[in-house]
């Protein structure tokens, strides 16, 4: 059992001729309850509320004095702590009436925050509340006027000594009583009483006296609080600043997500630049490292269901910036995926403008319209845009050999080329099988091609051109066969139309193209029908010089018959052909001369002679045709000159080639009998010009011999 504390001197001590008794003993008398306390009376007392010195450091504040814990060792059994002798056993224990339990009058209950149980702001531990610093314990105040020695001080005039009524004494301990042995540390003051202002502990009293109060230090470390708000500020709604109402922090925030939406929206393909990005995490994250700072002893100014809700709240709205993220992410992917359609339609429109035109000027178009498909096909396969590449290449296909399907294949080979080189430009994986599909349309495109263009002198491309390719690019194809049998098919057609037909000039023309195509074929496949085309041309050539004769195309046959001799010298018909072109030129200026055909051969029976003499400067050609054609030259007759002619002299007179025989040239000509024309060409001389022409007509009969003297005359 723990002895019991010795009680100090000052403690009151029991009357002698009374022993304690226990509690609940027979004699003991029973304490009667506390009457109902009145209404406390209000009484202004600077300073701290009063602690009891001497009160034990874990005692609450407010502590009822007369607890067993704060029991003072010696005292009268059935008396509680505190009550001062004297005291009407009515009374609550220790307390003034009128007043709680263990609190002065006008006290605020509780010590102020931050000080510790027993100890007054300012004082020295153990000092009296309301004692002057350095003022001895013992000491007593002046007393009142009237006021008996030994009241309590505090009680106002006349009020009886004992009555609990008025204040408690500042410092009045536990045990102290008014009146016993305890030093009295001074009364607390009533209104109008008591030391003047700046009285008492530093810190208290009316404004302007002593230092100001001490700030009130930081509360407890919150890492919950701190982290909520520092998660707040990371959402970028600057809400962890509005709870610690810090408003331009927040101003900040929203500053800065405001710009950030100016930047972002509408979304875009490009999306917002990286370094707009990167400092705006920064400031997020600067944001919650401060709101962290700020937040961790911070006292927030709101309910405590708030402060609950706030670290949820914050994990809620970091949903915030991720689904913003997620959010923008998605509409950029939109912007993106619209703008993959919008280059494949403007691909598609490429594609479409090339209708109708050559493929030689379309073909750009199509190149840019293919790089577009090739990048949205193979580096965007999974959009919207790159799954619609195949159908897009289908169309393209579909599109550039519809001359095939027209059967135009002409024009059709350059685009089928095309597409079947794309191999060579676009990915084979993107174009599959399309390219092998062209194989057998350009095949019979070149061929189709070739053989309509056999014949054509103006065929772009020629047909060797075509066919050659055709050899060349499908040697084994079904279509390289058929060249063969199609070129002497085109030589057997011309060649009979040049017997037979119309106009055999044009056949000639046609038979003319038809020999360089096939010159320019490979010769181990073509050299029979090289040979068949160049027979069929010289018939041909021969039938263009009749055809023209017969059509009074007197100039046209001359050249032809003229030509036809010089290139097949060697042919059975080139003695006939020279005979034609001699007819057409004397017919060409005289017409009657082309009445007929020359005959092939002259014709049998007696022919008669004629010499032909030249009176004449310069050389004579002279032309005949009649029942047999030629024509003779005779040399210049160096002593001749012009016979003056008038319009008074008659022809007749003129005496031509009367001189020596010896004097003019001459040829002897034997004719079958007939009727001839005769055209006198004389060369260029002195005297003369070039194309000096003269026809004349003469009837050789048989049996005689005739004579005939070419000379000039002049104008005058």
């Amino acid at each position: 059992m723990a002895p019991v504390p010795e009680a100090p001197p000052w403690a009151p001590v029991p009357p002698a001729d009374r022993a304690p008794e226990p509690p609940g003993s027979p004699g003991a008398p029973a304490t009667p309850p506390p009457p109902a306390q009145p209404p406390a009376t209000p009484t202004l007392a600077f300073g701290p509320p009063p602690q009891a010195s001497g009160q034990q450091p874990d005692q609450a504040s407010g502590q009822p004095s007369g607890q067993a814990t704060g029991q003072q060792a010696g005292q009268q059994p059935g008396q509680a702590s505190g009550q001062v002798s004297g005291q009407p056993s009515g009374h609550p224990l220790g307390q003034p009436s009128g007043h709680p339990l263990g609190q002065a009058s006008g006290q605020v209950p509780g010590p102020p925050f931050g000080q510790q149980p027993g100890h007054t702001p300012g004082h020295q531990p153990g000092q009296a509340s309301g004692q002057a610093p350095g003022q001895p314990s013992g000491h007593q105040p002046e007393h009142a006027p009237g006021q008996p020695f030994g009241q309590a001080s505090g009680h106002a005039p006349g009020q009886p000594p004992g009555d609990p009524s008025g204040a408690v004494p500042v410092g009045a301990g536990v045990t102290a009583a008014s009146g016993y042995g305890f030093p009295q540390p001074g009364p607390a003051t009533a209104p109008g009483y008591g030391p003047p202002p700046g009285y008492g502990p530093p810190g208290y009293g009316p404004p302007g006296y002593g230092p100001p109060p001490p700030a009130q230090p930081p509360g407890p470390a919150n890492p919950a609080q701190a982290a909520a708000i520092a998660l707040l500020n990371l959402s970028g709604l600057g809400l962890g600043y509005v709870l610690l109402r810090q408003w331009i922090g927040a101003a900040l925030c929203w500053l800065a997500t405001a710009a950030l939406l100016v930047v972002a929206l509408p979304a875009d393909v490009d999306g917002v630049p990286v370094g707009v990005l990167v400092g705006y995490g920064v400031l997020l994250l600067a944001a919650a490292a401060d709101g962290f700072r700020r937040g961790l002893r911070a006292t927030l100014r709101v309910g405590a269901a708030v402060r609950r809700l706030a670290l949820p709240l914050a994990l809620v709205l970091l949903a915030v910036p991720a689904g913003g993220s997620l959010a923008y992410g998605a509409a950029r992917e939109e912007a993106r995926e619209e703008a993959l359609l919008a280059r494949l339609t403007a691909a598609d429109e490429r594609v479409k403008s090339g209708q109708g035109l050559l493929f030689d000027r379309a073909e750009p178009l199509y190149r840019l319209a293919l790089a577009t498909y090739q990048e949205l096909g193979t580096k965007h396969a999974g959009s919207r845009a790159g799954k619609l590449v195949p159908a897009r290449l289908d169309a393209y296909y579909a599109q550039l050999s519809a001359p095939y399907d027209k059967k135009d294949f002409c024009k059709a080979v350059a685009p089928l080329k095309h597409l079947r080189g794309l191999p060579g430009t676009v990915d084979k994986d993107l174009l599959g099988a399309r390219p092998a599909k062209t194989d057998e349309p350009l095949a019979e495109s070149l061929y189709g091609c070739g053989t309509a263009a056999l014949g054509v002198q103006t065929a772009e491309p020629p047909a060797e051109k075509s066919l050659n390719e055709l050899l060349d690019t499908f040697p084994q194809s079904p279509q390289a066969t058929r060249v063969e049998p199609a070129v002497r098919e085109a030589i057997k057609t011309r060649s009979a139309a040049v017997d037979g037909g119309a106009v055999p000039c044009g056949t000639v023309v046609e038979l003319r193209a038809l020999r360089s195509s096939v010159d320019a074929l490979p010769d181990a496949t073509f050299a029979g029908a090289s040979r068949e085309t160049a027979a069929a041309v010289q018939k041909g050539d021969f039938a263009c010089g009749t055809s023209q004769f017969r059509s009074k195309e007197f100039d046209d046959a001359a050249t032809t018959m003229t030509q036809f001799a010089k290139d097949y010298p060697n042919s059975p018909k080139a003695a006939h052909a020279r005979s034609i072109a001699i007819a057409a030129e004397i017919a060409d200026e005289e017409p009657e001369a082309g009445k007929s055909l020359p005959p092939a051969k002259a014709p049998g029976g007696a022919r008669m002679v004629m010499v032909v003499s030249n009176d004449g400067p310069g050389s004579v050609e002279l032309l005949y045709t009649g029942p047999t054609t030629g024509k003779i030259t005779l040399n210049a007759c160096a002593t001749c000159t012009k016979y003056p002619s008038s319009v008074f002299l008659d022809p007749k007179k003129v005496k031509a080639c009367t001189g020596p025989a010896s004097k003019y040239p001459k040829a002897t000509l034997l004719l079958p009998a007939g009727n001839y024309h005769f055209l006198q060409k004389r060369a260029g001389t002195g005297t003369s010009t070039v194309g000096d022409t003269k026809i004349s007509k003469t009837k050789i009969e048989p049996n005689y011999s005739y004579t005939n003297c070419l000379y000039v005359t002049s104008g005058f």
